[in-house]
């Protein structure tokens, strides 16, 4: 049997132990914080990037990891592994999967890389379902054609407490960032399935504790046929007390393997504090 490696970026954004517990090797994309530059979830945290941006009212940059290093990457991993099975940040918010995408024709079927469609530990979700693939001992293309076939209900969304962060990336337009300013809204940020690309869902009121309420019952309302196996609690920031009512509303529902995940840098770069997303695959009984 062909020995596979389980590859990501870091926008998964899995913990050391989870990334150990599953066996997942990732490349990091790039943070810039002014003239100094490092590696998401080895050089820098989301609190490295919120206090920079406090500090200089500058976001920080990310820059998707281009061809030759995931050429260099993957030659790596085939020194030890007979292929490589990548599930890459969505394309439709990243150039990382056309360049791992160009990158893995040079390898002759020994490489198969996947668009995600998804972003966070959505990523991690399609991931996660490939080490079960590989652990069953199907075949590269079999593994990747069943995970192209469930990714279509993954639900990968978030809610967030505002919308300057988007905003100052250019993924919101200043009609609805001054707008929900204004009227103090929380909105609902979810990731289409279909294109990977992030749209507006619900909007939500009020202190923390409400909103996310509030986001996690109208999520579970909406996508409420979730595979109970195995759910993701996403946070950039967020009280410990929120976190632990979210989970205990999520044990109430019956989820078995309740995982609480804090966004690395190059996420929380575009969505900011007190952002909290509830993840899981809808394709339940």
């Amino acid at each position: 049997m062909k020995k596979i490696a389980l590859s990501s970026e870091s926008t998964l954004d899995l913990p050391k132990e989870l990334l150990e517990k599953f066996g997942i090797i990732t490349l990091p994309f790039t943070v810039i914080l002014g003239d100094k530059m490092g590696k998401d979830g080895i050089d820098f945290s989301s609190e490295d990037l919120f206090a920079y941006y406090e500090k200089t009212g500058t976001l920080p940059r990310t820059s998707a990891i281009n061809e030759q290093e995931y050429e260099a990457y993957f030659d790596e991993l085939l020194k030890s592994y007979d292929e490589v099975l990548h599930i890459s940040l969505s394309s439709g918010i990243s150039s990382s999967y056309d360049h791992a995408s160009a990158c893995s024709k040079k390898y002759e079927g020994k490489v198969r890389v996947i668009d995600s469609l998804s972003l966070s530990t959505g990523i991690a979700l399609l991931v996660i379902y490939g080490r079960k693939l590989i652990d069953e001992g199907l075949e590269l293309e079999e593994i990747a054609q069943k995970i192209e076939a469930r990714r279509p209900y993954n639900q990968t969304s978030f809610g967030l407490e505002q919308l300057e962060y988007l905003y100052k990336g250019g993924r919101c337009s200043a009609l609805s960032y001054f707008g929900a300013n204004l009227l103090k809204i929380r909105p609902q940020i979810i990731m289409k399935a279909d294109t990977g690309k992030m749209v507006s869902g619900k909007k939500f009121r009020g202190p923390i504790a409400k909103w996310v309420k509030s986001y996690r019952e109208a999520t579970l309302e909406e996508w409420n046929t979730p595979d109970k196996s195995l759910v993701f609690i996403t946070y950039t920031s967020c009280p410990d007390e929120v976190v632990q009512e979210t989970v205990d509303y999520l044990k109430g529902l019956g989820f078995e393997n309740i995982y609480c995940t804090h966004a690395g840098a190059t996420i929380s770069c575009h969505c900011g504090p007190h952002t909290l997303g509830v993840l899981y695959m809808n394709d339940g009984k």
